[in-house]
């Protein structure tokens, strides 16, 4: 099997030993994205809603570097640092997305990576 690594400048660079997301065959399996400002690798200030805007644009621009965009992901994994934001995450998720939506999991977690709130990865699978 061949592995294509997927990397781009628009999303932040990985912040440990991973790549953004990886190509095997027509399917894409991205990393977590965090609301981290990809020009300076900041944490995006703000709410909820904010940081999951920001999470998105990073994976709007890790699926463009793939030849792809979000139409094409098949499963979105969520991860928040308190459930009480599911309805904000959702409002902001249908901003992006549209019908068919992709299949999801939202999961509470006790931290994520740099204080974030929210982090999300997903799978594409390229026509």
């Amino acid at each position: 099997m061949t592995r294509t690594i997927i990397a781009t400048d628009k999303a932040p660079a990985a912040i440990g030993p991973y790549s953004q997301a990886v190509r095997a065959g027509n399917t894409v399996y991205f990393s977590g994205q965090i609301p981290l400002d990809p020009a300076t690798g900041v944490l995006v200030e703000g709410d909820i809603s904010a940081q999951t805007r920001r999470v998105f644009d990073n994976l709007v621009a890790v699926a463009e570097a793939a030849g792809g965009s979000l139409a094409q992901i098949v499963r979105v994994g969520i991860y928040v640092t308190d459930l009480a934001n599911f309805a904000a995450v959702n409002a902001v998720m249908g901003e992006y997305f549209k019908q068919p939506y992709p299949a999801r999991s939202t999961i509470e977690v006790s931290g994520l990576p740099k204080g974030a709130q929210v982090e999300v990865d997903a799978v594409m699978v390229l026509d």
